[in-house]
């Protein structure tokens, strides 16, 4: 701030304004539809997660709720094998908030540092960001240390960008693991809905 003035803190609020909006689009249109697919209501499941939702959403992991979604879930009638299978595994291999977050990321870094990236380069950085997010550790900050180490693998982006990124990933990092966690919970209702 110091070097680039309020407009950067400008351009930051701006970032986390349009993450937190992108995450509510997600979380409500994808995760919504997909539900009424299934015959359940997205509010009704929140109120019934409230405490895991709040969990994650005050920590900022979504490790904090597993125990209370693999206890209730079996609770909505969702089979003990599908919530044992589905969600351990999507707690790995289903991060759709850090799925978000790459590539906002991306495009901020992108533009704050003037790189040209055609459409052809993005999607390829944003493919790669998505296989390296799988594994990514679910506990706070894990999804920062993947992108970072993503963006100095590849050499596309200036890792200069990044320390700037860490100082507002707390503000992120909340609605990143609420969409990890809630992912997770959608998956597990479905799978066991179809089988």
């Amino acid at each position: 701030v110091g070097t680039s003035g309020t407009d950067l803190l400008a351009a930051l609020a701006q970032l986390i304004v349009q993450y937190w909006i992108v995450v509510a689009l997600f979380f409500f249109g994808v995760f919504g539809g997909v539900l009424a697919l299934v015959g359940v209501n997205i509010w009704r499941l929140v109120r019934y997660l409230r405490l895991e939702v709040g969990l994650t959403l005050s920590t900022g992991s979504s490790e904090s709720a597993l125990p209370g979604i693999l206890d209730k879930l079996p609770r909505l009638g969702v089979s003990r094998q599908a919530v044992g299978l589905v969600v351990p595994t999507g707690y790995a291999f289903n991060l759709d908030g850090t799925s978000l977050y790459m590539p906002i990321c991306t495009l901020f870094l992108a533009n704050a540092y003037g790189v040209p990236m055609g459409l052809p380069e993005q999607l390829a950085l944003i493919g790669i960001m998505m296989l390296t997010s799988k594994g990514a550790a679910t506990v706070n900050g894990g999804t920062f240390v993947v992108f970072a180490a993503t963006v100095t693998a590849t050499g596309i982006l200036p890792t200069a960008g990044l320390p700037i990124l860490f100082g507002v990933y707390q503000f992120m990092s909340r609605a990143t693991a609420t969409v990890n966690t809630f992912g997770n919970v959608v998956a597990a209702i479905v799978v066991g809905r179809l089988t």
